[in-house]
């Protein structure tokens, strides 16, 4: 059976159910949007465009910085959103609990402005100018897609930051845990990987900026690469079979849960 093209959340899925992963990526069986899912979207969606602002034009400088970022930002949150709503819809939440969804993810926003703040700050006490600061601050690249045809694996990074010479790779998260638990640790190693591999040298580090709480980047060592090329060529061989016998399930609290279940469950349970 040909090599399909892996990614860190297709693998981290089979690690958490084969046969999961035999449903979406073996069947490609359709998946149902979640709460989770869209209004992270948004979050992405309204971070990638906060970028855009030309701040001369914009008149923005050191005396006004604070008041003016946060109106843009709650604008493009609230522009973001709405042009989700037909997807919000389809969802059927009670309105208290969209209120509640949209609410907590104008609060990630603002906590990850406030750390923009304190950055800027920073800069600006080395008394350089405030449009300067700001591109300093600004990334290289946003919402960057990697692909080794060779490893057949893919990656989509939020964003690529550049510190002299020195280049950081950040994932947006908004779960509830800050913690780098062993799937995060596997996607950022694989970022390493991928950008290794496109551009011939290690980018200094990588991280993931969870927004409810603070940005944590660690350094990139060959161990950390090593370790995601090893997941990358094991999962090659474990999807090798397109038979369902090779794809185990494998029972947990993702199976169903308090605000849902497995977009499978329901098929899983009949084939006990």
């Amino acid at each position: 059976m040909p090599k399909r093209v892996q990614s860190p959340s297709s693998i981290n899925l089979y690690k958490q159910c084969p046969r999961r992963y035999f449903y979406q990526y073996i069947l490609k069986y359709p998946t149902k949007e979640n709460i989770h899912t869209v209004r992270g979207n948004v979050v992405h969606e309204a971070l990638e465009k906060f970028f855009d602002i030309d701040v001369a034009s914009a008149k923005i400088g050191k005396e006004n910085y604070t008041k003016e970022f946060s109106m843009y930002m709650k604008r493009l949150f609230d522009a973001c959103w709405s042009n989700a709503s037909p997807r919000f819809q389809r969802l059927g939440l009670q309105s208290e609990s969209l209120e509640h969804y949209q609410s907590d993810s104008m609060q990630m926003l603002a906590n990850w402005l406030n750390h923009f703040f304190a950055d800027i700050k920073t800069e600006l006490d080395k008394d350089i100018l405030f449009d300067v600061a700001f591109q300093k601050l600004k990334p290289v690249a946003l919402e960057k897609s990697y692909v080794d045809n060779d490893l057949m694996v893919r990656g989509f990074i939020d964003v690529v930051h550049q510190e002299g010479e020195d280049i950081i790779l950040i994932d947006y998260k908004t779960s509830k845990s800050s913690e780098l638990k062993d799937e995060y640790m596997l996607q950022l190693g694989i970022y390493a990987m991928l950008y290794e591999k496109e551009h011939g040298k290690y980018p200094k580090k990588v991280g993931l900026w969870f927004l409810k709480d603070r940005l944590i980047t660690i350094n990139v060592t060959p161990k950390l690469i090593k370790d995601a090329l090893f997941e990358v060529e094991q999962i090659h061989i474990a999807t090798d079979s397109a038979s369902i016998g090779e794809y185990p399930k494998k029972e947990s609290g993702l199976c169903k849960f308090s605000t849902g279940q497995c977009d499978f469950y329901d098929l899983c349970m009949k084939q006990r």
